[in-house]
């Protein structure tokens, strides 16, 4: 369930980069999500971020 939700809040777009990495790296430690997700879900981040020029 924190996955799905993590995920659907990032897809979105409706969150701080930063605030979000905090609470997946809490979700990870608490074996709220796997080390899968986790990477999966930081990857989604990255993907959305703009390009720095």
């Amino acid at each position: 369930m924190t996955y799905t939700l993590c995920k659907n809040i990032i897809n979105s777009g409706n969150y701080e980069q930063q605030s979000m990495q905090n609470k997946l790296d809490v979700f990870l430690l608490g074996n709220r999500i796997t080390s899968t997700q986790y990477t999966e879900l930081c990857g989604l981040m990255e993907s959305q971020q703009a390009p720095v020029e």
